[in-house]
């Protein structure tokens, strides 16, 4: 007999959950993925002007394992997309991506063979940030939105799978060939 079992139902636990919402929210350490223009206005992001570092994103990560949010920032070719599921797949879970910029999230202007037509056919993407390129404000309200997601999420073993489900629906997505419309 436990102390959850005197208090009244689901208190202790969403107590624990809206703490740690909390904490995590307030301790994303992101890993750049700047691969076009749009990386400069994500490096803009960083300085002093809009500083990020009020969000408790102080350095952006050079290694993959000591990040959890990933921002790809710009078109992804053919040749870099399983290098970015490598270093997603070596961030420690839990792991967040936001996908800036047009060319990121639909392969922009670039309709050929040489680009990924959105990163998500490679990563599940939990935030879309339009533009070209998208100013640093649109970034903040990006990582606004993202810490909003990331307070709300459960924790435990519900978190696990919803994540796995999401991550395979994400990949199961259309071929580019099989595509019609303006895309093709």
């Amino acid at each position: 007999m436990g102390i959850e079992e005197k208090l009244p139902s689901g208190f202790l636990l969403t107590t624990v959950e809206q703490a740690a919402g909390l904490a995590r929210k307030s301790s994303v350490f992101p890993a750049t993925f700047g691969l076009a223009c749009c990386a400069i206005e994500m490096m803009t992001t960083g300085a002093g002007r809009y500083d990020l570092a009020r969000f408790g994103m102080e350095v952006f990560r050079g290694s993959p394992r000591q990040a959890d949010l990933m921002i790809v920032a710009g078109r992804v070719s053919q040749k870099m997309a399983p290098v970015l599921r490598q270093v997603y797949d070596q961030m420690p879970n839990p792991k967040w991506v936001i996908s800036m910029g047009v060319c990121a999230s639909s392969g922009g202007m670039f309709n050929n063979y040489a680009i990924v037509q959105g990163v998500d056919h490679i990563v599940p993407v939990d935030i879309y940030l339009p533009g070209c390129p998208p100013r640093p404000e649109m970034l903040l309200d990006a990582i606004l939105k993202l810490h909003e997601k990331i307070r709300e999420e459960k924790l435990g073993v519900n978190r696990e799978r919803a994540a796995r489900e999401a991550e395979e629906a994400a990949l199961k997505a259309l071929p580019t060939i099989e595509m019609k419309g303006l895309l093709r």
